[in-house]
């Protein structure tokens, strides 16, 4: 595909972004415009059933399978979160079960977001990566399924 860049690559680019600033209060500043472009999510997704389990704030994430990727989708009541979440959406959606579950987000601790967020922030980070990633494996077994089930038929 021309022009579909790898979670590597989008985390490469993510990286760089956050070398541009010196303080973290810049890095603040930057994340917390990050979640404010995050699209909105429409209502019908702000269910229980979408919330995050281990957030301090609260956080509605919900995945869509299209023709072998995932697409992510969320919102929080948090700006801070707003502007993490919507890094993971923009390193994570677009790819295939496999990519998503072999990402290491290694840019999160490359850019000290490990470091400086607070530990329920951090855990929460986690919490989110941690549901994409279940999303990813549940999206991958039904698609093997159904992939095998459409061989019986024949």
């Amino acid at each position: 595909m021309a022009g579909h860049k790898s979670i590597k690559e989008v985390e490469e680019e993510i990286v760089e972004e956050f070398s541009l600033f010196d303080s973290w209060d810049e890095k603040y500043e930057y994340i917390i415009d990050l979640g404010k472009k995050l699209p909105e999510l429409e209502d019908r997704y702000r269910l229980d059933e979408n919330k995050v389990k281990g957030c301090q704030s609260t956080v509605w994430l919900t995945a869509e399978y299209r023709d072998g990727l995932i697409y992510f989708k969320a919102d929080s009541n948090s700006v801070i979160v707003k502007g993490l979440i919507s890094m993971l959406i923009r390193a994570l959606s677009g790819h295939t079960p496999d990519e998503i579950l072999e990402a290491k987000l290694e840019f999160l601790e490359k850019i000290g977001m490990m470091r400086h967020l607070a530990q329920t922030r951090s855990n929460g980070l986690l919490a989110m990566v941690k549901q994409m990633k279940h999303f990813s494996l549940a999206y991958k077994i039904k698609a093997h399924e159904y992939g095998r089930d459409e061989g019986k038929s024949n």
